[in-house]
């Protein structure tokens, strides 16, 4: 199938039921100048029904892992259906996506289930999947650029992860990036990454919804460009997961997708992927979602409760998850708009829950995140309810790399992490150098493995 750039349109549309205006990509707008309502790409489906499902899935599959740019990165392999009009030379990529479907068979057979798989978005250029978003920002900025929009920077809020994707593809494009992060709540591995790559880092004396009050207000300066996930060219890269998870499962969709939520940009994208395959007829059903929070920050879960007839905005307490320690997330009307539509339940996890599930994870070959803790954590739950039933098959987002983490890691084998399982507590053994000795506690051990 050969396709050009010109067979295709794309825009942003206002996503208020209502309204329905539509801006050029290639403008600096995040929100609706007469509703105020965040943006949506919207793509000319018609253009894009006149390729068949089965051609759609031919060149997907023939472009997966390519060597040939831009189509090593998973997200450009999908090109048409992200950014159809960029030219080539503007795409700024580091070969995001691709990334594993961890099969934890074992896991899967221990708990139930017909099938368990972890998406592994951390194995990733910085560790997250953030960076599937980021490449397409950053290449439309670039885009932008050369069309001669005077951008000066680009600047996001951040609690690690969207901080070090955007400083490091900004980087690679040579455009200056601010960050703005909350002082003392972002992992040691986490806060080097953008000072690494040069980004103006300022760590703000408050909270991330704190952070992002500033940047907005800052990026209302038309010349620095807003790199949040409210800019919705973010979720246009982030909505390629869906369809790299069913590629990866042979064009077939799984009974659950379950994932943790902060800002909540990363649910809203999962659904669109899944709706713009079945519009075009690459699937014909939707899976269920399960959108995970952290207790101690979970406003969608207390909406969820009341079927989503009213959300309230809170503090944020503490959690171990800091990516996700959000408690005003931008794009929560998207976010109940993709759980009506998919079935969608909420749940959270405590901290104690979401370490242990992250510890029992480690145990079939994994190493998660506290975030991944988090969504295993709910899985965990929805099985012990039987909202998820036995033989069904899950694919769980592992959003970050669990080595951003070490802390965590190292805090809970140690047994610093109040009211977690002791049992899954794996302490160093220390031995003498001898033989004796070295079988006397292989011995012991050997005998209590089970």
């Amino acid at each position: 199938m050969s396709l050009t750039k010109n067979e295709f349109r794309a825009q942003f549309r206002c996503t208020h039921e209502t309204c329905g205006k539509t801006y050029s990509l290639g403008e600096v707008v995040y929100s609706c100048e007469n509703e105020g309502e965040l943006l949506s790409v919207e793509h000319d489906l018609e253009s894009l029904k006149k390729i068949s499902a089965k051609e759609w899935k031919d060149t997907f599959d023939s472009r997966f892992r390519s060597q040939k740019f831009p189509y090593q990165s998973g997200v450009w392999g999908k090109k048409e259906w992200v950014l159809p009009g960029i030219s080539e030379e503007n795409i700024v990529t580091s070969g995001e996506g691709g990334s594993h479907l961890y099969d934890a068979s074992r896991w899967a057979k221990d708990l139930g289930l017909g099938g368990l798989y972890i998406k592994q978005c951390g194995i990733s250029h910085t560790g997250s999947f953030k960076d599937l978003g980021m490449t397409v920002l950053v290449s439309q900025v670039k885009q932008m650029i050369a069309d001669g929009v005077p951008i000066r920077a680009v600047a996001c809020a951040s609690t690690g992860d969207t901080s070090a994707a955007l400083a490091s593809y900004a980087a690679k494009a040579g455009i200056p990036a601010i960050i703005f992060l909350p002082a003392n709540k972002v992992s040691t591995a986490q806060l080097i990454q953008p000072v690494s790559n040069g980004a103006k880092v300022l760590a703000l004396d408050t909270d991330f919804d704190g952070c992002m009050a500033i940047v907005k207000e800052v990026t209302k300066e038309k010349s620095i460009y807003l790199a949040n996930s409210m800019n919705s060219l973010r979720i246009e890269g982030q909505k390629t997961i869906s369809i790299e998870i069913t590629q990866q499962l042979g064009w077939e969709v799984p009974d659950w997708i379950v994932i943790p939520g902060g800002n909540l940009g990363n649910v809203s994208a999962l659904g669109m992927g899944f709706e713009m395959m079945k519009e075009l007829g690459l699937i014909d059903r939707l899976p269920r979602i399960i959108l995970a929070q952290a207790k101690n920050a979970s406003p969608l879960y207390d909406s969820f409760k009341t079927g989503f007839t009213n959300f309230q905005s809170v503090t944020a307490q503490k959690t171990l998850a800091s990516a996700i320690q959000i408690g005003d997330p931008v794009s929560v009307k998207k976010a109940i708009r993709v759980l009506k539509k998919f079935e969608g339940i909420v749940e959270v996890a405590t901290e104690e829950e979401l370490s242990d599930a992250a510890a029992r994870g480690d145990l079939y070959g994994l190493y998660n995140d506290p975030h991944t803790g988090v969504a295993l954590a709910a899985l965990l739950k929805s099985i012990d309810r039987g909202e998820v039933k036995k033989g069904e098959k899950v694919v769980v987002i592992s959003t970050a790399n669990g080595l951003k983490f070490t802390e965590f890691k190292v805090n809970y084998h140690e047994g610093k992490i109040p009211g977690t399982n002791r049992e899954m507590k794996n302490s160093i053994l220390p031995c003498p150098a001898n033989l004796s000795s070295v079988l006397e506690i292989l011995g012991k051990e050997l005998a209590n493995h089970k």
